[in-house]
């Protein structure tokens, strides 16, 4: 998979793109874990859903978040990391101008900047958020959710909690103009090392039954 190097607000950000030879093939931005807890891209969960996202013929991009492996900058809170986050779509977008669907995948803390990113960027059609720290961070910026999504946690998850997930999906539920699907994978914790096979699943099998609907 080729290594990226591309400019972000505070230097230069590292990622790993893998581009479909088809020109209006799909998109994905996969974001990984809280940097200050070992996540990275390479992180097993951010690994998965990249892959998944490949094997069902998306162009896809995963990076590392400021000051993370060869990403320069220092972590900035979230804040930073949203921006991050922006450039990383803009690059992603500058190589698939004729992309048919654009969709962003996140993990933890990926999955909270993943949703503000969704805010922001309304040519963003589907969402992925696996185990949103709900307990940890504010989501009310999502008011109103513009894009349908799965939202997917580990039912023996001790960091997040499932109520405090399930709490911020009835929230987005009762969104008019969307669709929130929630699912828990059985026995997984927060870092699905029972489950992975589960979640990979039923991500694949939920993006599938979105393209076919058209990607919204």
């Amino acid at each position: 998979m080729p290594e990226v190097i591309f400019a972000g607000p505070e230097g230069r950000l590292e990622g790993r793109y893998h581009p479909e030879p088809e020109k209006d093939a799909p998109i994905a931005l996969i974001l990984h874990p809280h940097p200050k807890f070992g996540g990275t891209m390479n992180n097993p969960v951010t690994y998965a859903l990249h892959y998944a996202f490949r094997d069902l013929g998306f162009t896809v991009m995963r990076f590392n978040f400021r000051g993370v492996g060869r990403s320069q900058g220092e972590f900035d809170q979230g804040i930073g990391e949203l921006s991050d986050a922006a450039s990383a779509l803009d690059y992603l977008q500058a190589q698939n101008q004729n992309a048919r669907a654009c969709w962003v995948a996140g993990f933890s803390f990926g999955a909270w900047i993943g949703m503000q990113l969704l805010m922001r960027r309304p040519e963003i059609s589907g969402f992925i958020s696996v185990a949103p720290p709900a307990n940890m961070y504010d989501f009310s910026f999502l008011a109103p959710c513009p894009s349908s999504g799965l939202i997917i946690n580990g039912e023996a998850d001790r960091i997040v909690p499932t109520e405090e997930v399930i709490k911020l999906s009835d929230k987005l539920k009762a969104q008019k103009g969307i669709t929130i699907t929630h699912q828990t994978v059985p026995e997984a914790n927060h870092f699905f090392e029972k489950g992975m096979e589960t979640l990979v699943g039923n991500i694949k099998d939920y993006v599938v039954k979105r393209m076919k609907e058209g990607g919204r």
